[in-house]
């Protein structure tokens, strides 16, 4: 039998910067090269960490408190040149980065891209320097700093491009990370931390990584730096004592994070309409996924979360409750079982009521929200419909959609249930899934109930339960047609795609392919916002001015920032705006004018300014 060894324990953000800095240029240029390495070299587990062998006489051991390296002293290398040694600098830079669960909620894990959020949808002209400091009245001149660092850092990975940001570029990310969670800047701290993590994936050639999701959050940190007011946020979530509660369970989500946290959510239906959720969220992989769902509700009642999901109530007596839905797990807390609801049954069969545009609007607004104001399961779709003969879902007043897998991890089932679902034709479907907008026509399917053999409604977490053929029952019904999935114009997804080839190759890849029809075809379609934002980032990438005397200048970094800041903020605006009538079931052929009145992505963006 052969024994899977250990993976290298999540780092400290400011472990895995520090390593970097102590090293002198000379190794710093050879960092790259030597983390490649350092995914060959053996690992060994420790009574207290794991010892990663370099060769006979060099080892790296690290120290694991609490499930992280938290300090710099824990990890340690036996070379002569430690700690200033190019092989603990290439283990710590291999390994996946740690923050603090609060840090990264657990929601993040299945919507990864955190978008940036609409606060500015003019034409590049009139966007706002990011380079100019921000309101003095509202922030010290240490979180001042900190900003600027942060701004600088983003700034030279949007530049150079993930092609060409290694590890020193990461470690000048993470320094400024590090500097803003002490300057009590907890929010963009976290989104640079996030931005490591991508950067870290891609050069592993990690197969979670989506560029789309980079460029998220490259655009949400600039963004975020321009806006002191929603930078400066408190480290912790404020949870609140809150009156007895009757909750029925909807259902359970496993939670895998880049950091190297794993576990599973539940969501439940609160007596006023609102959906809160309860988790266990803990170092480690995919496979503590099952072992979390497993976890009693708080309180003593000892129903597992998974159960307490798959239909079962809970009343829960002097709880605490975050803004965002979240319930805390105190000492004061009581639990008791309750009789719950099925989907179809009163108060849960509500959620499905709502016409499928008007949930796909709000759960769009809900992603253009800051990350601390985001209502616990308001990015979730309920949605009622069959299984067509292509493999897609016919959603009963909406389009025919794909249904993605959220996770395609071999320990989460979710790809080989969704397979096993698109292979019966005709079967009515209850589903809850989450929206992907940069893929209009598909939805990451979290959950599904259906009407099994014996006539018994089968629920089912997709992320968790392995169905097998003797779930599902065999077509009684002739399956229906679908339409084709509902689509975005071509335009717009040029644009974000122009959008995410900056974030991979930088301001020279920019310039290099600027389409010089794109602002045509963008103001053919009526997107003149769009025109003018793909026209301002072709021109910033491709500006190289001269001094009077014909010397050329150096390139102007902010300046590209802000051309593909108000781009990106743009395309995500657009899409908001558009998605929603391309869903309606009245007219999908044309989701540019259909609806003028909702879908004018310039009319959206003046709103908002």
């Amino acid at each position: 039998m052969t024994t899977t060894p250990p993976a290298l324990p999540p780092v400290a953000a400011d472990v895995a910067a520090a390593a970097l800095e102590l090293l002198p240029a000379r190794l710093r240029k050879r960092v790259d090269g030597a983390a490649a390495k350092a995914s060959g070299w053996p690992v060994e587990a420790t009574p207290d960490g794991v010892r990663i062998r370099v060769d006979e006489d060099t080892a790296v051991t690290l120290k694991v408190t609490n499930g992280i390296v938290a300090d710099a002293d824990d990890a340690v290398c036996g070379c002569l040149l430690a700690p200033a040694c190019l092989h603990r600098a290439a283990v710590l830079s291999k390994a996946p980065l740690a923050d603090a669960p609060v840090a990264e909620p657990p929601a993040e894990q299945a919507q990864p891209a955190e978008q940036a959020r609409p606060t500015a949808q003019e034409p590049p002209a009139e966007f706002p320097d990011p380079g100019a400091a921000p309101p003095a009245a509202a922030l010290t001149a240490v979180q001042a700093m900190a900003l600027h660092a942060l701004r600088t850092a983003a700034t030279a990975v949007l530049v150079t491009g993930l092609t060409g940001s290694g590890a020193v570029q990461r470690a000048e990310l993470l320094h400024a990370a590090h500097s803003a969670r002490l300057a009590g800047l907890h929010l963009p701290s976290a989104a640079a931390v996030r931005i490591a993590r991508r950067l870290g994936e891609a050069r592993s050639e990690d197969p979670a990584f989506r560029l789309s999701e980079l460029s998220g959050e490259l655009a949400a940190l600039l963004d975020l730096v321009r806006r002191p007011d929603d930078a400066v946020t408190p480290a912790r979530r404020a949870y609140e004592p809150a009156k007895p509660l009757r909750l029925y369970g909807l259902f359970t989500e496993p939670v895998v994070t880049a950091s190297g946290y794993a576990g599973a959510t539940t969501y439940a239906l609160g007596p006023d309409g609102t959906l809160l959720t309860v988790s266990d969220v803990a170092p480690g992989g995919p496979e503590r996924a099952a072992q979390a769902a497993g976890s009693p509700v708080p309180g003593g009642c000892a129903l597992p979360l998974r159960e307490w999901g798959d239909g079962c109530g809970v009343i829960l007596t002097s709880p605490t409750v975050s803004p965002d839905g979240r319930i805390g797990g105190g000492s004061r807390i009581r639990s008791v079982r309750a009789s719950g609801a099925r989907w179809d049954e009163p108060p849960l069969d509500a959620l499905w009521q709502r016409p499928p545009a008007d949930q796909l609007a709000g759960a769009l607004d809900w992603r253009g929200r800051p990350a601390d104001a985001r209502p616990a399961g308001g990015d979730l779709l309920f949605l009622t419909g069959t299984v067509g003969v292509d493999g897609g879902f016919l959603v009963s007043g909406g389009p025919a959609l794909r249904l993605l897998a959220p996770d395609e991890r071999p320990e989460l089932p979710y790809a080989e249930n969704l397979r096993l679902l698109a292979a019966r034709p005709g079967l009515a479907l209850r589903l809850i899934a989450r929206v992907v907008p940069d893929r209009p026509g598909g939805v990451h399917a979290l959950a599904a109930a259906w009407t099994g053999h014996d006539g018994e409604q089968i629920r089912a977490d997709l992320g968790l339960r392995r169905l097998n053929r003797s779930h599902i029952p065999a077509q009684t019904t002739p399956p229906p047609q679908g339409d084709a999935p509902p689509a975005l114009p071509v335009e717009l997804d040029l644009l974000r795609r122009a959008v995410d080839r900056t974030v991979a190759g930088g301001r020279a890849v920019t310039a290099a392919a600027a389409d010089g029809e794109l602002p045509r075809r963008l103001r053919a379609v009526g997107l003149t916002t769009g025109a003018q934002c793909a026209r301002s980032l072709a021109d910033a990438a491709a500006d190289r001015r001269h001094d009077p005397l014909g010397r050329l200048l150096p390139a102007d970094p902010d300046a590209f920032a802000a051309a593909w800041l108000a781009a990106a903020v743009y395309c995500s605006a657009a899409a908001r705006s558009l998605l929603p009538a391309a869903w309606s079931a009245s007219d999908r052929s044309d989701p540019v004018r259909s609806d003028p009145d909702r879908t004018d992505p310039d009319r959206s963006a003046s709103d908002q300014v």
